[in-house]
C-alpha cells in the first residue's frame, strides 16, 4: 500500500525499543536528578513533559537527558545530549542505560528515536541495549 499510493516517502526518524539489558560501568560518574518524583509522576499522568537528569564526572556536567511522557502509556521517550569535549567516551551509552532503568522504576517502558542521519546517536542507543523497531515516515498519499 505504501509503495502503491505513497509519494516522496522518506524516513524522518528511526524508532527504538529496549531489547537488551546492559551493564555499562562508568567509574566516578554521578547521575543527578533535576526534577522531583512528584513532578515526574504528574508528567506521566498528564502525558506531557518529563524527567530531567544530568551526568557529572568530577563535578563537571558531561551530559544531560531525560524521559518525556508525550506518547501513549506506558511509553517514555528517552533523550540525551553529551556535551562537546566529552563525546566518544561512553557517557552517552551510560546515561541512556541509566535513563532506561529510571523509566522502568517509574512503571513505564523506555523507547527512543533519532534522526536517520545521526549515526552517533543511533550507535549510542544501540550500545545501551536499544534496537530499531520502526520508522517515522513522511510523504504524501496520491490522489485518485
Amino acid at each position: 500500500m505504501l509503495h502503491a499510493y505513497g509519494r516522496g516517502i522518506v524516513s524522518e526518524k528511526i524508532v527504538f525499543e529496549d531489547k537488551i539489558e546492559t551493564f555499562i560501568s562508568m567509574k566516578g560518574a554521578i547521575l543527578r536528578r533535576e526534577t522531583d518524583d512528584d513532578a515526574d509522576r504528574e508528567c506521566i499522568a498528564q502525558r506531557q513533559g518529563g524527567t530531567k537528569w544530568r551526568l557529572e564526572m568530577g563535578g563537571t556536567v558531561v551530559a544531560a537527558g531525560g524521559v518525556n511522557f508525550h506518547y501513549n502509556p506506558p511509553y517514555g521517550d528517552i533523550y540525551m545530549e553529551v556535551l562537546e569535549g566529552f563525546r566518544r567516551q561512553g557517557f552517552g551509552a551510560y546515561l541512556v542505560q541509566e535513563l532506561k532503568r529510571v523509566t522502568y522504576e517509574l512503571g513505564q517502558v523506555p523507547c527512543a528515536r533519532c534522526s536517520t542521519a545521526n549515526v552517533a546517536s543511533r550507535q549510542t542507543l544501540q550500545r545501551a541495549g536499544f534496537a530499531p523497531c520502526g520508522h517515522i515516515l513522511l510523504g504524501s498519499i496520491a490522489e485518485y
